[in-house]
């Protein structure tokens, strides 16, 4: 983690991330600020109201599924209105083994 680049909104938990030894591009939503240049949190924000709602459909989930879980809202969610069916065919088709 060292070294990555993190952007994140100005809630005082992300403080930790400076001694991590990371550089932050904040914004803060307290002060009526939504983006610093490119820096901006919308994308990830709207990607977890969108995981956090598909998700909330199973009640809960065991920790050994979770991450195959994710993994398909962020499947689904980079591949939103497109048409899931033609995509995963098309797949399919490519890693078909004869």
């Amino acid at each position: 983690m060292e070294g990555s680049t993190v952007s994140t909104n100005g809630w005082k938990a992300y403080d930790g991330l400076v001694v991590k030894g990371c550089d932050p591009y904040r914004v803060f939503h307290s002060k009526n600020e939504f983006a610093r240049g490119k820096s901006h949190v919308n994308g990830i924000e709207a990607f977890w109201s969108f995981a956090k709602r598909r998700l909330a459909k199973f009640n809960g989930l065991r920790g050994d599924v979770f991450l195959l879980h994710l993994k398909e809202c962020e499947f689904r969610y980079n591949n939103r209105g497109k048409n899931l069916l033609r995509l995963l065919t098309k797949l399919v088709k490519q890693h078909k083994r004869c």
